[in-house]
């Protein structure tokens, strides 16, 4: 009760003093120069802090959510998902030499065969206006000394739950790079002793990058489904800087014919 009643007092004296300022404004015209300078050196100071607290509030409010699992998924999907580090802040944002097998927060692991190195992993607060994802990942390429550079992507126990032969799986993702590169998205399902894979090559010549995994052509034991996981493959990195503004999986069954 006495933080309602504190709530009216602070909204009356704020409209009292928006009543004064607006006063003030419409008398400015016809006050006497004396008066009139007072008040105008008195706006000034208040203007100073509206100024600076528009600017902190545009610029936070401006900023995807931290936490943010809002994306566009396709109508009929069961299941969506967007990975920790693209959702919020990691305890240990960035590493460099990056070894392989080295793991950025507890879903992404990047692998590599690289004698020497010349890696680093980085994530970004997005900011801009187009971006729905709060966080990014950027990866540095220089001399690049091995065959294969992969991130894996771990999904969650719910990716698979109640998962059939008849699911389309998405991958949808937000792409910049220094110079053309190819990349091939591989998704992993285990079932037993067996894991199927399906490969695809991310268009990234497109203004939507995504891809999608058809179960139906694969030989899928839905009895003995156990996880999933996807490689992100990067062929030709050395000397390239790619960011991943965004990436979120969704799954839905196909339409019945």
């Amino acid at each position: 009760m006495a933080r309602f009643r504190g709530g009216i007092l602070k909204a009356a004296i704020f409209r009292r003093i928006l009543r004064r300022w607006a006063k003030i404004a419409r008398e400015a015209s016809t006050s006497n120069l004396t008066q009139l300078r007072r008040r105008s050196n008195q706006a000034r100071q208040l203007r100073l802090h509206l100024d600076q607290l528009i600017h902190v509030a545009d610029s936070r409010l401006a900023l995807p959510m931290i936490g943010s699992t809002t994306f566009r998924k396709p109508q009929g999907s069961d299941w969506s998902w967007r990975p920790e580090l693209w959702r919020g802040p990691l305890p240990v944002p960035g590493m460099s030499a990056v070894e392989n097998k080295s793991t950025l927060g507890s879903e992404v692991t990047l692998f590599h065969d690289c004698v020497f190195s010349e890696l680093t992993l980085r994530q970004l607060r997005n900011t801009r206006e187009a971006d729905l994802a709060p966080f990014g990942l950027r990866m540095d390429v220089f001399r690049f000394d091995g065959s294969f550079l992969s991130l894996v992507i771990d999904l969650p126990p719910e990716a698979v739950q109640g998962l059939k032969r008849r699911h389309l799986i998405r991958m949808d993702t937000i792409v910049e790079m220094e110079k053309p590169l190819e990349i091939f998205a591989r998704l992993n399902i285990r079932h037993g002793p067996n894991t199927e894979q399906i490969v695809r090559e991310l268009p990234l010549h497109e203004e939507d990058i995504m891809v999608e995994f058809d179960l139906a052509y694969t030989k899928l034991n839905e009895k003995r489904v156990e996880k999933a996981w996807l490689d992100l493959i990067f062929e030709g990195p050395e000397m390239n800087q790619v960011v991943l503004r965004d990436l979120t999986f969704s799954r839905r069954p196909r339409a019945e014919l």
